[in-house]
């Protein structure tokens, strides 16, 4: 943690932190980044300041290329996703204290200005463990947890019945299946060889494009297609493609010298799959799969690059692909997807594509078989034999995340039901655990947020009041979604068979592509969700200028109707400001009120904004982590997240501050209002994680890591160093002029 030498004396100061004197903490001012950012980390117990942010699970962050919850990324969730889980049975929601702190959880002998997450989380940190089975562990993961053992409740209540007759005999045929594991371990490998041997006879690679586009991307590819929200067009649906094909998740793991050790155990893991396939030599094919994949990596564009929206809106027809991108089968490519009535194909990496379709024309068909393979059995391991999951987790959650353990089956069959019919489940979830007040508060909670920001808009001197007055029209369109869909999914014409689990998986991939595939034309639909019920996230969608809260999210420590209003104002109230501030981040600013994908500010804002951006950017690269050398937060990647962070807490505060009607605050605890609204905020983020899973955060993830989050918006933020009366001499501190002022 960020600590310098003991101090000489110490009183006690508000909120009950220790205060030495000015003199003494004048002599440790001397390298205060560097002590700032010591962060001391271990495997199997981690320091208070390792309490880090929320990311995501080996096998997602593989496979993830952005942290956004569509892949044109115009859903953007407070954090990443992550599919383990942890649930200890636990169906009541926790409650944190009496009026919504865990103040036992607190370390008080820590200077909020030295080390505010320590402060805020530390004894909590001290005693906690990051269970067996999980890469990281904090607030979220608890709720996952909840939500987790709730839904395990749900389908393991309903009861066995012939599946045609509705949802509940769907889930269950599902979930039962799942968890019938003698049947799956009779079956061995053999529910993939119809696939391979499929993928073999393709006579050619018009063939081999053919077959990867009629099954929807499933295995891989070096491009992806998908069907989403028209960013100029936000009323209709359009075509999308991507770059695609690499099964370490980000080019870095491929080009930077300090993964080695990760690309040498990937490819043993490649010749392992194949083998465990039975694809004919894999050792010699895993390496030819490994050139290939390197080759990919180095024609992708950068995540920084791929989250640009004026740079990945590139209508092209589809007719131009083949003069323009030569060396794929593009006609039967497309042909085979049942997409090639699209008039344009919205280019997300223009450079990157050309590059791709001539690295697959020089590629001989073996080996894209071969690669095709791999992702095939990658994918579709967690379905088949012990032999296949065990290979799947040494890999993908032991050694890229460091998680000793491998979950228990009835919660990687929750996982598996939730993604099939995730909201047939969630209409089930909201009946239970979903009070019909809490709607009613989270509006009036949003609608107090929404007001700060309008105020927060008129006081910037640095906008133009033509920028301001568009601005204005954008805040006021945004919509609003809370606990649930008002329409919930039709799954009738999902098919489901008793006693084949991996010809349901197929099947439910391929229900959900032609869902998506066949909206291609047609107008959007606004009651959509992106998220089910259940989910433990947010998020914001730009093309739809909407902000969205599930019902998992609206608990303690997030949301609690009996704590404290300022408790409530810096948890949910920051992550209300977070999403709406999504609205006009560096990328979500340049969508409209009517989510449109267009340039509404004046030269002059656009420059004053980024110029800010920047030197936001370089505060969180700044922080280092010596147990990772080399490892640092990517700034422009994480940029979006950073400035909702530090723009949604702001018009929290602000709102908080409204809700008074002038009123002072009263003091709880000896914590004033202003105190207990970051305290609300850090702890929210308090979260451990292994060695190996921050590594794979940092290099594939989007969010900076949770103890930064705790603290690095409030050190822009005046009100902070008031409340906690930090000072020049602290580790933390930032002075007045230096401090990054955005919204």
């Amino acid at each position: 943690m960020w600590r310098g030498q003991p101090p000489a004396r110490v009183r006690r100061g508000r909120g009950g932190y220790p205060e030495e004197s000015r003199a003494r903490r004048s002599q440790r001012r001397t390298h205060v980044l560097n002590r700032r950012t010591l962060l001391k980390l271990n495997k199997t117990a981690l320091s208070l300041a390792t309490a880090l942010a929320l990311g995501f699970t080996a096998q997602a962050s593989a496979h993830d290329n952005h942290r956004c919850l569509d892949d044109a990324c115009t859903l953007q969730a407070l954090f990443a996703q992550d599919d383990a889980g942890g649930g200890h049975g636990i169906i009541a929601a926790q409650r944190y204290g009496n009026w919504g702190i865990d103040t036992a959880g607190m370390d008080k002998s820590v200077r909020p200005g030295e080390d505010f997450f320590a402060y805020a989380s530390g004894t909590w940190a001290r005693n906690t463990q990051i269970p067996a089975d999980q890469s990281s562990y904090g607030n979220f993961r608890v709720l996952r947890d909840l939500s987790e053992a709730r839904v395990r409740a749900l389908v393991e209540s309903y009861p066995k019945a012939d599946p045609s007759t509705g949802d509940a005999a769907k889930i269950a045929t599902l979930y039962q299946g799942f968890m019938d594991e003698g049947a799956v371990e009779a079956l061995g490998g053999q529910p993939l060889q119809p696939y391979l041997a499929e993928l073999k006879s393709a006579a050619d690679k018009a063939a081999f494009a053919s077959l990867i586009a009629a099954r929807g991307g499933f295995g891989g590819g070096m491009f992806s297609l998908f069907v989403s929200d028209d960013q100029r067009n936000p009323d209709q649906y359009t075509l999308y493609l991507s770059q695609s094909g690499l099964g370490l998740g980000d080019r870095e793991m491929y080009l930077r010298d300090n993964f080695a050790p990760q690309r040498e155990r990937y490819l043993a893991y490649i010749a392992q799959m194949l083998e465990l396939a039975g694809w004919e030599d894999p050792a010699a094919s895993a390496e030819a799969v490994m050139a290939l994949e390197t080759r990919i990596a180095d024609a992708h564009w950068t995540r920084a690059e791929s989250r640009d929206r004026d740079k990945t809106y590139n209508p092209k027809p589809l007719a131009d692909f083949a003069d323009d991108a030569p060396g794929f089968p593009w006609a039967a490519y497309f042909a085979a997807s049942g997409l090639d009535h699209a008039p344009v194909a919205v280019v997300r990496q223009d450079s990157a594509i050309p590059k791709l379709a001539a690295i697959f024309g020089d590629t001989d068909l073996s080996t894209l078989k071969a690669w095709e393979a791999f992702h095939i059995a990658d994918g579709m391991a967690p379905l088949l034999s012990s032999a296949f999951v065990n290979a799947h987790y040494e890999f993908r959650e032991k050694f890229l995340s460091g998680q000793p353990e491998p979950r228990e089956r009835w919660k990687r069959g929750v996982s598996f039901v939730e993604g099939v019919m995730g909201e047939a489940i969630g209409r089930d979830y909201v009946a239970l655990y979903y009070p019909p007040d809490a709607k009613a508060k989270m509006d009036e909670l949003v609608a107090n947020v929404k007001v700060a920001m309008g105020a927060r808009l008129d006081s910037l001197e640095w906008m133009s009041d033509a920028t301001k007055a568009e601005a204005h029209a954008k805040l006021a369109g945004f919509g609003l979604k809370i606990g649930h869909p008002d329409k919930w999914r039709d799954y009738s014409a999902l098919e489901v068979r008793e006693g084949d689990l991996f010809g349901n998986a197929m099947r439910a991939r391929n229900f959900e592509w032609e869902y998506r595939r066949s909206r291609l034309g047609q107008p959007v639909d606004k009651d959509e969700w992106g998220m089910t019920p259940q989910t433990v996230n947010a998020y914001y969608n730009s093309v739809k200028n909407e902000i969205v809260f599930p019902a998992g999210i609206l608990q303690p420590p997030f949301f609690d109707p009996d704590a404290d209003p300022a408790v409530n104002y810096g948890a949910i109230g920051g992550v209300i400001g977070h999403e709406i501030i999504h609205g006009f981040d560096d990328q979500g600013r340049k969508s409209d009120g009517e989510g449109v994908l267009r340039d509404w500010w004046t030269a002059e804002d656009a420059a004053k904004f980024e110029a800010q951006a920047e030197r936001l950017g370089a505060q969180y690269e700044a922080y280092e982590f010596p147990q990772l050398p080399g490892m640092h937060i990517n700034g422009r990647t994480a940029m979006g997240e950073n400035i909702g962070d530090l723009g949604g807490l702001t018009i929290a505060l602000e709102a908080y501050r409204r809700s008074l009607a002038g009123e002072e605050a009263p003091v709880i605890d000896g914590f004033t209002g202003e105190q207990r609204l970051f305290l609300g905020w850090a702890q929210v983020w308090r979260t451990l994680w292994r060695d190996d899973a921050l590594r794979q955060q940092l290099v594939n993830g989007t969010h900076s890591p949770g103890h930064i989050r705790a603290f690095a918006p409030l050190r822009n933020m005046d009100a902070w160093y008031e409340a906690f009366d930090v000072t020049e001499s602290d580790a933390l501190w930032i002075a007045p002029e230096d401090r990054v002022r955005i919204w």
